[in-house]
């Protein structure tokens, strides 16, 4: 891949010694340490949009815009540590017939790649539920795919302990039907994140979640009879 956007050690380093003086005071003194840190960050995510916008159909503009703010919200939080400690970053899918985004977080030592959905509405998974509930082989299909599984191991999310309202503990689909989030993660380590071919790595993987997106996407823009609702 050509010039591909190599995430530099000095981020992740940048990040080990913001986790140790999680301050402003200590921040502010480092503020241009940050500045060209970001800037990498937002290079190796212009990169990585470019490489999915080949193959898929995205509403974020730019890599920046894709990059969260280091800034924490402790509003409401027990913890009041301002900054958070890893760079992170998401592409939305465009238009109401694509669902789904692409997540990425580094942060040495934990480090990896997520798609799917974190918190489906409740028609959302009402959606999904009766879909599974009806017909959970389409998507066993996919999650028992060995491409699926080599890269991803399972699906994961928070669960339900029991089955959800409407549904039989002993129904055959019990343990997708359990599922209140559905998500997808991979974990690299250090060294593959520094890599020169982590862009091609990510994009690579990214593409493999595309038939539980477009699967999902199906049934999400879709009633039980398969009649569009859009």
């Amino acid at each position: 891949m050509k010039n591909a956007s190599i995430v530099p050690k000095s981020s992740l380093d940048f990040l080990s010694q913001l986790k140790e003086n999680n301050n402003k005071v200590w921040f502010d003194a480092n503020k241009s340490n940050y500045q060209t840190e970001l800037n990498y960050i937002q290079t190796f995510a212009d990169a990585l949009l470019k490489e999915l916008s080949k193959t898929d159909v995205l509403e974020t503009a730019s890599g920046k815009k894709s990059v969260y703010r280091i800034y924490r919200d402790i509003r409401f939080s027990k913890d009041k540590t301002p900054f958070k400690t890893f760079w992170g970053g998401s592409f939305t899918r465009a238009t109401k017939e694509r669902r789904g985004g692409y997540y990425f977080h580094l942060e040495a030592g934990n480090s990896f790649l997520a798609g799917g959905f974190w918190g489906p509405n409740a028609a959302d998974l009402r959606r999904i539920r009766a879909e599974f509930g009806h017909d959970p082989k389409p998507m066993r299909k996919i999650l028992e795919a060995k491409s699926f599984v080599s890269t991803f191991g399972n699906l994961q999310g928070e669960q339900l302990k029991t089955a959800p309202k409407g549904f039989d503990v002993q129904h055959e689909a019990i343990d997708l039907l359990r599922y209140k989030q559905f998500l997808v993660i991979k974990r690299f380590t250090d060294e593959e994140v520094l890599a020169h071919n982590f862009v091609e790595q990510a994009t690579e993987t990214f593409q493999k979640m595309r038939p539980f997106f477009d699967y999902m996407s199906e049934i999400l823009t879709t009633d039980i009879n398969g009649a569009s609702v859009l």
